[in-house]
């Protein structure tokens, strides 16, 4: 089983769903008392944030390619970005190891194409949905086109994403306000719903759309197992 590195904290919420669904998945491949061959390296949210809001995306992807090294030299052999948002800086962690990063947008897309979807909506911060480095990954390298919702309903989702999630609340009204946003996307069109925020799946689910939903942290991990374990 060759090891895995999760470069997260951003948001550790997320970052610990990522551990168990890893354990899980190697679990339910391998059986008995299987677990991950796993090393986290949890970064502090608030920094990363702060270059986010402002703007210092070139600062934020040197201080991540600098936590891939420390995870390469830890000994792993794959690594995974336990983040949607951060893959705007992914090449600049490519750049920086010799062992293969599992892209998110990638992994997501392959199960989409599986379904024989095309179209998705998308729910994500508002820097994956306003910005090209995501939903342009799904359109160009995988011929998906991608929906998202209006202004309004995106700094919604956004703030939910921020304000709650990644704070560790669960609001019944944000859920409701999410299965209306993802209600619109279908009536526009949309054959699927990517959960494109690693924290979004602590709030909706398969239960909360009408047409399948893919759940990012979960398609992103059983990627990075199946390369570990085969």
């Amino acid at each position: 089983m060759k090891r895995i590195g999760l470069l997260g904290g951003m948001s550790w919420e997320s970052s610990a769903e990522y551990y168990r669904l890893a354990n899980e998945e190697v679990r339910r491949r391998c059986g008995g008392l299987h677990s991950a061959d796993l090393i986290l390296r949890s970064v502090d949210f608030a920094e990363i944030e702060g270059m986010q809001s402002a703007g210092r995306w070139v600062q934020a992807g040197t201080r991540l390619a600098d936590e891939a090294r420390v995870l390469e030299r830890a000994g792993a052999e794959l690594l995974i970005l336990c983040t949607n948002t951060m893959h705007k800086v992914a090449d600049a962690i490519v750049g920086a190891v010799a062992v293969p990063l599992i892209h998110i947008a990638d992994a997501t897309a392959e199960e989409v194409q599986a379904h024989g979807i095309t179209t998705v909506g998308l729910l994500a911060t508002r820097y994956t949905m306003e910005e090209d480095f995501y939903v342009g990954r799904l359109r160009q390298r995988h011929g998906l086109e991608v929906l998202v919702p209006d202004a309004t309903d995106r700094r919604t989702v956004h703030d939910v994403i921020f304000d709650e999630l990644c704070r560790g609340v669960i609001d019944s009204g944000s859920r409701d306000q999410y299965r209306r946003i993802i209600g619109d996307l279908v009536d526009r069109g949309a054959a699927g719903i990517l959960l494109g925020c690693t924290e979004i799946d602590l709030l909706v689910g398969p239960q909360d759309a009408s047409v399948p939903v893919f759940d990012t942290t979960q398609l992103h991990v059983r990627k990075a197992v199946e390369l570990a374990v085969q």
